[in-house]
This record gives C-alpha cells, structure tokens and sequence, in this order.
C-alpha cells in the first residue's frame, strides 16, 4: 500500500499538468489529472486527493467557482486547494473564497512542490 500523498491536479492546458505533475511526481506524490472544474470536482470527491491544484481560467466550469463548489461540500471542504494562475489579480479573490495558497504562473517547480507540502502541513494541523 501506498502512502504517498495524491495530488490532483485541474487545468486545460495540457503541457502545464504535465509539467506540474513530473514537478510532484519528482516530490514524492503520486498525482492525478481533470482538463476543467467540472471534471476536477468530480475526481475530487471520488478520490479525496490530499490537495488540489487548480487553474482559474478553464471552460465549462472555471476555478473560482469550482473552489466554491469544493468548500461547500463537506466531503471535499477540508481539501487544501492551491490556485495557480497567471494573475496578480486573482490572488487575493482566490485566498477570500478559500484556496490555501495561491501560485503564481509561471511557477518555479521547487516554490510548487513546497506549498503542496506546506498544504497538506497545514491541513494536517488544523
């Protein structure tokens, strides 16, 4: 049986859940993907990732909403989400409905992976 902590990782870009998930995978996670925010509630509440990494601007359903979707449900509300995206702007709109941490696009793989551990430190304490 495995212990590693599984990280689910939701955005449409393809490269850049490839490239977020050899950063993790290369951390010691085990990771899994969704292509958009309806996806990515799915997995989440089929899975119980121990975190969520999600882009803002997805269709069908983008990360803000998906975020709020996620601290509704109380099977998914204690899941630490990490936002990633491009914009200044979206930071402090993000911390206000709920995310963890906010990453900033483009990302360093080494800042990643620590605010994932930082994360689920941080859910393991509360």
């Amino acid at each position: 049986m495995s212990t590693a902590q599984r990280a689910l990782i939701v955005d449409d870009e393809p490269d850049i859940r490839d490239g977020v998930s050899r950063w993790l995978k290369a951390g010691g996670f085990e990771t899994s993907m969704a292509t958009d925010g309806e996806a990515g509630l799915r997995a989440a509440r089929e899975s119980a990732p121990d975190v969520i990494l999600l882009d803002v601007r997805m269709p069908k359903m983008g990360g803000m909403e998906a975020l709020s979707e996620l601290r509704a449900d109380a099977g998914t509300s204690g899941i630490p989400v990490i936002i990633l995206s491009a914009s200044v702007r979206d930071e402090q709109l993000a911390l206000d409905a709920g995310a963890t941490f906010f990453v900033h696009k483009p990302y360093v793989g080494r800042t990643l992976v620590a605010a994932v551990s930082a994360a689920i430190r941080h859910r393991s304490l509360n």
